[in-house]
């Protein structure tokens, strides 16, 4: 007779006590189980992690998993938590604000650049793990001391917006990767299957603002696309602490 998952426990995933050890058939713990989903979702993609799945790459069967989270949303969460941890690991957040918010950005976008499905969990609610919250924390404090940051709606309004762009951007880079991967074109051969269609559609005189983007336009990377935009916003800020 198959066993059902027990019920949730309405208590936080941050605040449950592990299970006792067992060392038959294999010693498990809530961070081996994190790591193996993690590597899980890295080759294969956040579609491919469930329960059952990280379970069999840690030769263990599915209910043992139930004794240290109660739900799929729980692993995500842990999931999550983890790679807040690889963030807070880089060390404090330092510099004037400018730096902070810079040093903010881009340890986000690598972090979801090496963990690809990131993007698609951290948009949203609040996390509240406790790497999640260290990096938050670090995050508020690299702009407490700053002149014009002393009220700390100013502060969370600053890092807030700077986090937003950073999302937006990195959820725009996301999409055109998987885009190409669907097509199996990568960027250049997109373009150029579109280019006889691009030209004829700016032939017709209806879009001259089309035109320009096809004649003058540079194109640059994404990461130069990243970063000047990151500059508008902090320009955008500084704007309003001049105020």
């Amino acid at each position: 007779m198959t066993q059902k998952p027990r019920e949730p426990d309405p208590t936080l995933i941050w605040e449950r006590p592990e299970p006792a050890s067992r060392p038959a058939p294999g010693p498990l713990s809530r961070d081996r189980i994190v790591r193996a989903a993690i590597e899980l979702a890295d080759t294969e993609g956040l579609a491919a992690v469930s329960l059952r799945k990280v379970a069999a790459a840690l030769d263990a069967g599915p209910m043992r998993l139930y004794g240290y989270m109660s739900t799929k949303e729980e692993l995500l969460e842990l999931m999550v938590d983890a790679v807040y941890g690889e963030m807070v690991s880089e060390g404090p957040i330092r510099g004037e604000w400018r730096e902070a918010l810079r040093s903010i950005a881009h340890r986000t976008r690598r972090a979801a650049r090496e963990h690809k499905w990131l993007i698609d969990l951290v948009a949203g609610r609040l996390h509240l793990g406790p790497n999640a919250l260290a990096h938050l924390e670090a995050s508020l404090a690299a702009l407490s001391d700053t002149p014009g940051f002393e009220d700390i709606d100013a502060v969370m309004q600053a890092v807030g917006t700077v986090n937003a762009y950073v999302i937006g951007a990195i959820r725009t880079e996301a999409s055109e990767l998987r885009a190409e991967l669907e097509s199996g074109m990568n960027k250049t051969e997109w373009q150029n299957a579109s280019w006889p269609y691009i030209q004829r559609m700016v032939a017709t005189g209806r879009f001259p603002m089309l035109a320009r983007v096809v004649r003058d336009a540079t194109h640059p990377s994404f990461d130069v696309v990243f970063d000047k935009g990151l500059e508008c916003v902090l320009d955008g800020i500084a704007a309003r602490l001049s105020r």
